[in-house]
């Protein structure tokens, strides 16, 4: 279940970072109630992964997929296409998870 949890917190705090930029510095009302919406439930998602999985896993994990979706929200949403260096980067992050999570034996299976 923590796995799904996880994900939840991933969406959640994608769907937040790309409501912050709608919020126009937080002078737009719905798009920064969106960002508090999706940082809350991001959090309180994440705190439920703390119970099982290690907070450097958790976190890493959590962190590094939200980058890579974010971009391709960023691409989508507001034609902010990232170039190639930005491309390798996001696939090396996405490596590391997977190397953590198929090789470490930290990470709960």
């Amino acid at each position: 279940m923590a796995y799904v949890y996880l994900a939840i917190a991933i969406m959640a705090e994608v769907f937040g970072t790309t409501s912050l930029k709608a919020s126009e510095e937080f002078t737009r009302l719905a798009p920064s109630l969106a960002v508090a919406a999706g940082y809350s439930v991001s959090f309180y998602f994440l705190s439920l992964v703390l119970r099982s999985i290690p907070l450097g896993i958790t976190y890493a994990v959590w962190s590094g997929l939200g980058v890579v979706l974010v971009a391709i929200a960023g691409a989508v949403a507001y034609e902010e296409i990232p170039d190639a260096p930005a491309v390798l980067g996001m696939t090396m992050i996405v490596g590391g998870v997977i190397v953590m999570n198929v090789f470490s034996k930290t990470v709960i299976h």
